[in-house]
């Protein structure tokens, strides 16, 4: 009895062992399989765009420790510019390649929406406005309105912060806000880059300009528009309007490290933080087809 009963318990350990050891080199060939993976990524352009493929590179390249990725801003035209003479290989934009380039141009470049971004208008906190109407907001950018006063607001003169002609916020702004009427020039501060006009607007009495919801923190007030509050929820909702795709483009159709990027872009890990980082995730985004 003690024979029969010590020959199956010795069968088990066995097969126990040989599934483990099974178990264990599956693992292996999987992290091999990851480690496989190399390269470098280099991205360029919108810099709405860029808190989120920033993080999302630094995940990425924990799952991946033999693949470089370097982000950089610049706008929307430089990020497209050098994507199209192949000095990078993704340029963000948060506009169309037309837009910004030629047609030759822009035909050699693939376009990747897996994310949107939305804009917000901010000002100094000493406006004393909280709510501006789409007319109003043109009156400003037009240099119609000079005095926050004649808005209901404290008696003091409004300073624009405008963007350069090579950002795509400032395209998506003057598109959707100011329906393609360019922004008033000459007595105004034009700064370069969404965290330098958060910077400018917190610091300089009367101010006004926009920036993208990411950007957003209570050193500045961000102005209803039309009574609507702007946030992600407002945007999936269709009630309020400044919001644009962010699109990642490539020259040709991407291979190795820049398309194994491209596709983690798009994937449920990098709209759960798109979500939680105030941008729109391109399954939400899809939603509002435009």
């Amino acid at each position: 009895m003690k024979d029969a009963y010590k020959k199956p318990t010795v069968a088990f350990l066995l097969s126990m062992l040989v599934i483990s050891m099974m178990m264990l080199c599956s693992c292996s060939s999987d992290n091999a399989s990851a480690d496989n993976l190399t390269g470098t990524v280099t991205i360029a352009g919108s810099t709405a765009l860029q808190p989120i493929v920033e993080q999302a590179a630094d995940m990425f390249m924990d799952i991946h420790m033999n693949v470089a990725i370097t982000v950089q801003g610049g706008g929307s035209g430089t990020g497209l510019t050098q994507v199209a003479d192949g000095a990078v290989d993704i340029g963000n934009s948060d506009v169309f390649a037309e837009e910004k380039l030629d047609a030759d141009k822009a035909k050699t470049l693939v376009d990747h929406q897996v994310v949107a971004q939305g804009f917000a208008v901010i000002a100094n906190k000493d406006v004393g406005v909280d709510n501006l109407t789409k007319q109003q907001l043109q009156d400003i950018f037009l240099g119609k309105v000079t005095n926050w006063k004649d808005l209901g607001g404290a008696d003091e003169a409004i300073v624009v912060v405008n963007r350069p002609s090579s950002s795509g916020t400032r395209a998506t702004f003057v598109k959707v806000a100011l329906n393609g009427q360019q922004p008033v020039e000459g007595n105004t501060l034009t700064q370069d880059s969404n965290g330098a006009v958060l910077k400018i607007a917190a610091e300089t009495p009367g101010a006004i300009s926009y920036v993208g919801l990411a950007y957003l923190n209570d050193s500045v007030k961000a102005l209803k528009l039309d009574g609507v509050e702007p946030t992600v929820e407002n945007i999936v909702a269709g009630t309020y309007p400044l919001w644009s795709w962010g699109h990642m483009y490539t020259k040709g159709e991407p291979t190795g490290a820049v398309k194994a990027f491209l596709d983690y872009m798009a994937s449920d890990d990098v709209a759960r933080m798109a979500r939680q980082r105030s941008y729109i995730a391109g399954s939400d985004a899809m939603k509002l087809n435009k």
